[in-house]
């Protein structure tokens, strides 16, 4: 309760600076230009590197997509290779098979 009192209080007493301030006084009107003047910046600046963000991370999604391309053309690649040796070593046991008919065939 009691802190509910002091809260009240220290809101009426912003309440009240707020309304006593001169917002004739040309500092104060100057600050407040300048801080308006920084905000539209920081604004424009936030857009900028949002837009630079978003073009980043559509490249880093294009960048990944190809990444994954050639890694299944590899994966593709080293399968074909794989099946190119195996055919050989099918070959070299038929030659083998072969060699051995006529080996036997001259004797």
């Amino acid at each position: 309760m009691n802190s509910t009192i002091e809260k009240e209080k220290k809101l009426n007493l912003a309440l009240t600076k707020l309304k006593n301030l001169n917002l004739k006084n040309p500092d104060i009107k100057k600050n407040l230009q300048n801080l308006s003047i920084q905000k539209n910046q920081l604004e424009i600046e936030k857009q900028e590197l949002e837009e630079k963000y978003k073009s980043l991370v559509d490249d880093y999604d294009n960048l990944s997509k190809k990444l994954d391309e050639f890694q299944n053309q590899e994966k593709i690649e080293q399968k074909k290779q794989i099946e190119f040796s195996e055919k050989i070593d099918e070959l070299n046991q038929e030659t083998d098979s072969l060699l051995d008919e006529i080996d036997k065939w001259q004797t």
